[in-house]
């Protein structure tokens, strides 16, 4: 089996896919897909981004696919602060700056924090004690001099953050991703690891993070960029922190906005 014809067959089990199935989504014969996995047939350029394309593979490991398949990358990965990248950065922070008065974050595919807004930033500052907040966000989470002493339901957050990241290591192929997830099941107790191993992903759980002597219950979204072609800009996300309750949006309203001048 070639190196690409592997590749191609891993994502399509990862897809749940038959043969038949890619086949009939990449609008190609089953025969000639069953060369390319078992590396009889050597496919194209243009045919390795249809298969990529027909499996939803991220950019980053249609990159993979293609070098594996002996072509050059088809999609740059351009660094977040590239003079090319202004208008990018002046969209994110319109977008944070517009949730305001509650907190929202930039993160990029393993969690690392890129952009924050000012509420994220005074939160940081009132629970960490500085306001350039922690550099990773799940890292944050299970880290006992980070949030994890500040979350009430820190067992419940916890799983849900393993869940999750397992099934995103999963469906993104990310062997960064992977690594992540083993070494933050390292951090946390055996029996969060068995329900996380067994437990049903959870419809919603607010984060509820202890403030002083106020508990905040919070509830987040993720947005990504549309149709990118850069990996960067692929694999950006804003999570934006929402009040889950009236003594969150009152705690918000009465001491976050006045100090951004509210």
């Amino acid at each position: 089996m070639s190196q690409v014809g592997a590749l191609v067959r891993d994502w399509r089990t990862r897809r749940r896919l038959s043969q038949a199935d890619l086949a009939d989504q990449a609008e190609v014969s089953t025969r000639h897909l069953s060369c390319i996995e078992r590396g009889r047939a050597h496919p194209s350029r243009e045919m390795v981004l249809v298969l990529a394309s027909a499996l939803d593979v991220p950019l980053r490991e249609r990159n993979t696919l293609l070098q594996a398949a002996g072509f050059a990358p088809a999609y740059r990965e351009t660094d977040l602060g590239d003079p090319q990248m202004a208008q990018v950065r002046q969209a994110l922070d319109l977008v944070l700056a517009g949730h305001e008065p509650y907190a929202a974050v930039v993160v990029d595919r393993t969690w690392d924090v890129v952009r924050t807004n000012a509420p994220w930033r005074l939160l940081a500052a009132q629970i960490l004690g500085r306001t350039d907040g922690p550099p990773n966000l799940l890292r944050a989470i299970f880290d006992p001099d980070g949030l994890r002493p500040h979350l009430v339901n820190w067992e419940e957050v916890a799983r849900a953050t393993l869940q999750r990241l397992r099934r995103e290591a999963t469906v993104e192929g990310d062997e960064a991703l992977l690594a992540l997830y083993h070494e933050l099941r390292g951090r946390a107790p055996d029996h969060v690891l068995r329900d996380e191993a067994s437990a049903p992903p959870p419809l919603l759980i607010p984060v509820r993070l202890r403030v002083g002597d106020t508990v905040l219950s919070l509830f987040t979204t993720l947005t990504t960029l549309g149709t990118p072609t850069d990996v960067t800009l692929s694999e950006l996300r804003i999570e934006q922190y929402f009040p889950a309750d009236a003594a969150t949006a009152a705690w918000v309203r009465d001491t976050v906005a006045p100090l951004l001048g509210r």
